[in-house]
C-alpha cells in the first residue's frame, strides 16, 4: 500500500506541474487582454487660439550713432590744434590747421598763369573786335585775317578756362589744410601733436588725427537667435540695463532689422535708437536687453497636454471616442502654457494630462470636457 500511494502521489504531482502553468498562463493572458482593452476615461479641453508672453535677456553693445576717423586729405605738417580728447565740437568747427609749402607755391604759380592767360585773351579779343569793325568797310580786311583773329581769340579763351580750373583745383587743395568737424559730437581720441607729418590713410598716417563720436544719440546693437526673429518687429520698445547703472532701466525702439542671419552666428542683427541727450550712456558700453516676446492667434495649450517623447512631440486628440496622436512643434513656453504648431483645428478636443500610456487608437470611454485650458 505504501508503494502504491507513493506512485499515485508522484503521478498527480507530475500532472499538476504540466497542467498548472498552462492554466495559470491562460488566466493571466486573459486578464491582461481584458485590462488592455479596458477603455480610458480622460479630461479634455477644446483647442483655442490665444496669446502667450515671455521674455529673454540678450547682451548688446551701445555704439555711436555716427563716428568717424578724421585724416588729413593731403600730405602736410600740423600747424595748430584747436581741440583735444573730450572736447565737444559743432558741425563745421575748425579742429586743426595744417601747412604745406608746396601747395602755397603751386597756388601762386596757378594764379600767375591765370593772370597771363587773362591778358592774352583780352589782347586777342580786342584785336578780333577791331578787325571785325574795320571789316565792315569793304576791301579793308580779308576774310582769312578775320577768321584767324577769331580762332586766336577762341584759343586764348580756352586756355583761360583751363587756367581758371587749375587755380580752383589748387585752391581747393589749400582748403584741405583745414580739418573741420563733419557733425556735432565729442573728440574721443587724438593721435597727433603740433609739427607732426600727416597725410591720407595709408599714405603718411597709420592712425587717424581725431576720432569723432556722436554722443547725444546712440545705437543699441543686439544679435537675436533665429528662433525668436519672428517675435521682434520694427518700433518694438526694448528695455535694457547697463552695469554702470544697475538699478536704472533705459528704453529704446527697434529701428533697423538686418533682414538676414549672420553666416557665423546664425543670428539677426537689430539696431535700436537710444536718446542720450544727458550723455549718461557711453559708446562701447555692454547692455543687457530684455526682449519681450509675445504671440497672437496661435495654438496655446497647457504644458501637461504636450508629450515630449524620445522620437517626437505630440498631443492627443479625442476623435470619435478614440485617441489620436498628432505631431506638433513646440514654440514659446511661459507659466505652464506652451505654444504649438501642427495639423489642428479650432475646437479639437485635446487630452489635458497626456502621456504615452494613452496609446494611439485607444478607445476613450468617458470624456470630461473642462471649460478652458489652464
Amino acid at each position: 500500500m505504501n508503494l502504491k500511494s507513493s506512485l499515485l502521489n508522484y503521478f498527480f504531482a507530475v500532472c499538476l506541474g504540466l497542467v498548472g502553468p498552462s492554466l495559470l498562463f491562460r488566466c493571466t493572458t486573459s486578464h491582461e487582454k481584458e485590462n488592455n482593452s479596458a477603455p480610458f476615461a480622460v479630461e479634455v479641453f477644446e483647442l483655442q487660439t490665444g496669446k502667450i508672453a515671455s521674455s529673454m535677456k540678450i547682451p548688446g553693445e551701445l555704439v555711436s550713432y555716427r563716428d568717424v576717423d578724421l585724416y588729413a586729405k593731403v600730405n602736410s605738417f600740423v600747424k595748430q590744434l584747436y581741440v583735444d580728447v573730450g572736447s565737444e565740437v559743432k558741425e563745421g568747427q575748425l579742429l586743426a590747421l595744417m601747412e604745406a609749402p608746396e601747395i602755397v607755391s603751386q597756388l601762386a604759380a596757378a594764379h600767375s598763369r591765370l593772370e597771363s592767360q587773362t591778358a592774352l585773351y583780352k589782347a586777342s579779343k580786342a584785336n578780333y573786335d577791331r578787325l571785325l569793325e574795320t571789316s565792315k568797310t569793304p576791301g579793308t580786311v580779308s576774310q582769312n585775317d578775320l577768321d584767324q583773329a577769331l580762332s586766336k581769340s577762341n584759343s586764348d579763351y580756352a586756355q583761360l578756362q583751363a587756367a581758371q580750373s587749375a587755380q580752383k583745383e589748387i585752391a581747393a587743395m589749400q582748403s584741405y589744410l583745414e580739418i573741420r568737424a563733419p557733425f556735432d559730437g565729442i573728440i574721443s581720441a587724438k593721435s597727433i601733436s603740433a609739427g607732426a607729418y600727416v597725410g591720407p590713410s595709408g599714405k603718411g598716417s597709420d592712425l587717424p588725427m581725431y576720432t569723432l563720436n556722436e554722443q547725444k544719440k546712440l545705437r543699441l546693437v543686439v544679435y537675436i537667435p533665429e528662433a525668436i526673429t519672428s517675435y521682434i518687429h520694427l518700433n518694438d520698445e526694448i528695455q535694457f540695463t547697463v552695469k554702470a547703472y544697475p538699478n536704472e532701466k533705459f528704453s529704446a525702439k527697434v529701428k533697423r532689422l538686418a533682414g538676414a542671419l549672420d553666416k557665423k552666428l546664425r543670428s539677426q542683427r537689430i539696431e535700436m535708437d537710444v536718446n542720450n541727450e544727458n550723455k549718461k550712456l557711453l559708446p562701447g558700453m555692454i547692455a543687457e536687453a530684455d526682449l519681450a516676446l509675445a504671440t497672437e492667434n496661435t495654438w496655446v495649450v497647457p504644458s501637461s497636454a504636450l508629450v515630449n517623447s524620445t522620437e517626437k512631440i505630440f498631443v492627443i486628440r479625442v476623435t470619435n471616442k478614440k485617441a489620436v496622436w498628432v505631431n506638433v512643434k513646440k514654440g514659446m513656453e511661459s507659466k505652464g502654457r506652451v505654444e504649438i504648431f501642427g495639423m489642428l483645428n479650432p475646437g479639437d478636443q485635446l487630452v489635458t494630462l497626456a502621456s504615452e500610456e494613452v496609446r494611439d487608437g485607444t478607445e476613450i470611454a468617458n470624456v470630461k470636457i473642462i471649460p478652458k485650458a489652464n
